[in-house]
C-alpha cells in the first residue's frame, strides 16, 4: 500500500510517502524553492517522494491532507462573530481568500496534482485527518514503543492548540484537547513577536535568549507574576487560559496588544534591528520558564490519563528543546520519542501515517531498537556525477579523496586547525534540524568560534547559540544527559567537571561579556546557563558522520563538534550540490566538502555573483 502525506497552506509545507507502513521519503518544499518556510502546494517535494519511491501519481492507494479545512473556516467564522464587531477589518481581508481557495482545497489539490502525468482525479482517494491527529500520528507511529501517552502543542490547528492523545497498536485514541483562543504556543508566539523576531521563526531566537535574563532579578519575578496572573490562568492539569483582552491573533492583524503590553511590562515593543537590552532578556527568560512549567504540566497528566511510562510529543511547540530537557530531567517518563519533524513539515508524515494504521487498519510491529525515522535522513542524495557536473559550471577546483578513510582524516585536521568546513553527504535531513548531512562543523574547542560562525558565517545575532553533535557513546562524558538525543531535541546540562569557574556577579554582567565569558573546556557549544542542545551522533544512522567523528576524536582527544545548519539567515539548509557551493562561496566558510570532495576557499575562482543579497538578508 502506497500513500502520499501533505502538508501545505500555512507554513512548512511537505510531502512524504510511506509503503506498507516503511517511511520511502519525506521533504519540505522550501528545500527546493529556496524560500524559507514555504507555505506553496510542496509539487516539488512530492516530485521527488514520487521519483524516490519509484512510483507514479496514479499507483497511490491514497493521499492525505494533513488537517480538515472546513472545521477551520467553522472556526474562523465563530471566532469573528464571538469577538464581533472586533475583527472586522481581519475578516475582510482573510474571506475572500478563504472564499475563493481554502473552501475548496479538494479542488485544488486535484489542480495542483494535475502537473503530474497521469493524474486522474476520479480515481484518486483523498482523505483528511485532523490537524492534531495528524501530529500525534507522525510521533507514535514513527516511534518504538507499541503504547504510549502522546502529547502535541502548537499554535492551532482546527479548534485544538493542545491534545492529549493514548497510542496502543495501531490505533490514537484523543482524549483530551484544548481549544482555540487559548494556546501555549500562540502564547509563546505573542512573546516572540513582542520581542522583536518573527512569529512562526523566530520562536527558537527567544529561546536561545532567554538564558540571559536574570532568574533572581525582581524585574524577572515581576514579568512571571504578569504572566500567571494577568494574561494566563494555568491549571494544575496543564489546561490554559488566556485573557483575551492583552492578544489580536483571535481576530486581528497582531499577535498582542501592543499598547497594553506597554503598560504591562514598561517598554514598548521591541524593533527587529532594536539592541538588545537586559529587560528584553528578562522577559524571554520569564515566558521560557513558564512554557517548560506549562509543558511538564501536560506531559504528566497525558501519562497519567494514559497510564503510560512512554511519552511522545509533536507540534511545534515540540521543538523547545529546553521544555524537552526538562521533562526528560524531572523523571516523570521512562522513555521520551520526539517527532523530529514536529511542527506542520511532519503533518505530513503524519497524515500518511495515520491513513494507513486507522483508515486502512494495517496492523504496526514497531521496532523495539529504534523508532522508524531513519535518523531523519529522508530528503534528496545526490551522486558524484551530479557533484562533477556543479564543479564543471562554477569551475571550481576539487581534490577527490581516494578512500572515505583519507576523506574523514582530512577533514577532521581541517577542522582541527579551526577551519569552518561546509559537510554535504548523503540523504538531506527531514525537518528543521542539521543533523549531519547538510551540516556547518567546526571545532567547539575554539573559544571565539560561535562569534565567527555567527557573524562571518551565517550572519545572524551574536548572541544565539551553537549545539554540539557528540558520537552517542561519549556523551556522558559532556552533558547530564541519561538518554539518547539523534534528533538535537533535548538541552541537557554540560558536566561540572568540564565547566570553567566564572565570576561571582558572572549573571548581572552585560549579555556581551556574558557570551565571550570562557565557560568551559568546549566553550563554543557552552551556553551561557551552561546548557547545550545535544545530538548524539550513532553508526547505524549516520555512518559517515559518525565516522567522522571517530577520526577527530582520534586526533584531537574529543569526540564532538559544533554542528549547525547549512544555509545563512533568512534561507533553508541547502539541498543540492549547487546549493551548497553557492553558500560557500557567499560566506567565510574556509572549505567545502561534497560526498568525498573536497574544495578550498582559497583555490576556488573569484565569486562574480553581487554581494548585495548580504543587504537583503531576511529575519528568521
Amino acid at each position: 500500500m502506497n500513500i502520499l502525506g501533505i502538508s501545505a497552506f500555512y507554513h512548512d509545507s511537505a510531502a512524504a510517502i510511506i509503503r506498507r507502513g516503511e517511511i520511502l521519503a519525506a521533504a519540505q518544499e522550501e528545500r527546493f524553492t529556496r524560500i524559507k518556510h514555504d507555505a506553496s502546494f510542496p509539487i516539488n517535494a512530492i516530485k521527488f517522494c514520487l521519483q524516490h519511491a519509484g512510483l507514479q501519481i496514479n499507483q497511490l492507494d491514497a493521499i492525505a491532507f494533513y488537517d480538515k479545512p472546513f472545521l477551520k473556516f467553522e472556526r474562523l467564522l465563530e471566532t469573528y462573530y464571538e469577538f464581533a464587531p472586533r475583527g472586522l477589518v481581519s475578516f475582510l481581508q482573510s474571506m475572500p481568500v478563504w472564499l475563493r481557495e481554502k473552501i475548496f482545497l479538494r479542488r485544488i489539490i486535484h489542480q495542483e496534482l494535475s502537473q503530474l502525468p497521469g493524474y486522474e482525479p476520479r480515481k484518486v482517494k483523498l482523505l483528511f485527518p485532523e490537524h492534531h491527529l495528524s501530529h500525534a500520528a507522525s510521533a507514535f507511529f514513527a516511534s518504538p514503543f507499541s503504547h504510549a501517552a502522546i502529547l502535541t502543542i502548537d499554535g492551532v490547528g482546527e479548534w485544538a492548540t493542545a491534545s492529549i492523545c493514548k497510542g496502543e497498536g495501531n490505533g490514537i485514541e484523543i482524549i483530551r484537547e484544548l481549544r482555540f483562543p487559548h494556546s501555549l504556543g500562540l502564547l509563546y508566539s505573542a512573546f516572540t513577536y513582542y520581542l522583536g523576531f518573527k512569529v512562526n521563526s523566530g520562536e527558537y531566537k527567544m529561546m536561545g535568549l532567554a538564558p540571559y535574563g536574570i532568574p533572581d532579578d525582581p524585574q524577572t519575578q515581576e514579568y512571571i507574576k504578569i504572566i500567571r496572573n494577568i494574561l494566563t490562568d494555568l491549571k494544575p492539569d496543564g489546561s490554559l487560559w488566556l485573557n483575551q483582552e492583552y492578544f489580536g491573533y483571535a481576530t486581528g492583524l497582531r499577535m498582542a496588544d501592543d499598547a497594553k503590553w506597554e503598560k504591562l511590562f514598561g517598554f514598548r515593543r521591541k524593533n527587529e534591528d532594536e539592541p538588545l537590552q537586559q529587560h528584553h532578556c528578562n522577559l524571554a527568560y520569564a515566558i521560557q520558564a513558564f512554557t517548560e512549567e506549562a509543558v511538564l504540566l501536560m506531559a504528566a497528566e497525558a501519562l497519567r490519563i494514559t497510564n503510560s511510562r512512554n511519552l511522545c510529543m509533536a507540534g511545534g511547540v515540540a521543538l523547545n528543546c529546553v521544555a524537552n530537557g526538562k521533562v526528560l530531567q524531572s523523571g516523570i517518563c521512562e522513555k521520551i520519542f520526539i517527532q523530529p519533524a514536529a511542527g506542520d513539515a511532519g503533518g505530513a508524515l503524519g497524515a500518511a501515517l495515520a491513513a494507513h494504521h486507522i483508515y486502512f487498519g494495517a496492523e504496526r510491529t514497531p521496532s523495539t531498537q529504534s523508532d522508524a525515522m531513519q535518523g531523519a535522513f529522508l530528503g534528496p542524495a545526490y551522486s558524484d556525477l551530479d557533484i562533477e557536473q556543479t564543479l564543471r559550471k562554477f569551475g571550481a577546483p576539487a581534490t577527490r579523496c581516494e578512500s572515505a578513510e583519507v576523506l574523514y582524516a582530512q577533514v577532521a585536521a581541517l577542522i582541527s586547525r579551526g577551519n569552518v568546513v561546509g559537510w554535504f553527504q548523503g540523504r538531506a535531513e527531514f525537518g528543521p534540524r542539521a543533523l549531519g548531512n547538510r551540516s556547518i562543523l567546526a571545532d567547539a574547542r575554539h573559544a571565539d568560534m560561535q562569534k565567527k560562525l555567527n557573524l562571518k558565517i551565517k550572519y545572524r545575532e551574536g548572541f544565539r547559540p551553537f549545539a554540539p553533535a557528540v558520537l552517542a557513546e561519549d556523551a556522558p562524558e559532556y552533558f547530564d544527559l541519561q538518554t539518547h538525543s539523534p534528533y538535537m531535541l533535548l538541552v541537557a546540562p554540560v558536566k561540572n567537571s568540564r565547566r570553567h569557574p566564572t565570576p561571582d556577579d558572572y549573571h548581572r554582567l552585560p549579555l556581551l561579556e556574558r557570551l565571550y565569558t570562557l565557560r568551559s573546556d568546549i566553550p563554543a557549544v557552552t551556553h551561557v546557563d551552561f546548557s547545550a542542545r545535544v545530538q548524539t551522533v550513532h553508526k547505524e544512522t549516520n555512518p559517515a558522520f559518525y565516522a567522522l567523528l571517530v577520526a577527530f576524536k582520534q586526533l584531537t582527544g574529543y569526540g564532538i563538534l559544533i554542528n549547525t545548519s547549512f544555509n545563512v539567515r533568512g534561507e533553508p539548509p541547502v539541498c543540492t550540490p549547487e546549493d551548497a557551493y553557492r553558500c560557500f562561496m557567499r560566506t567565510e566558510m574556509d572549505y567545502l566538502i561534497l560526498n568525498n570532495f573536497i574544495l578550498a576557499k582559497q583555490e576556488q575562482p573569484e565569486w562574480r555573483e553581487s554581494d548585495t543579497w548580504k543587504e537583503i538578508l531576511k529575519s528568521d
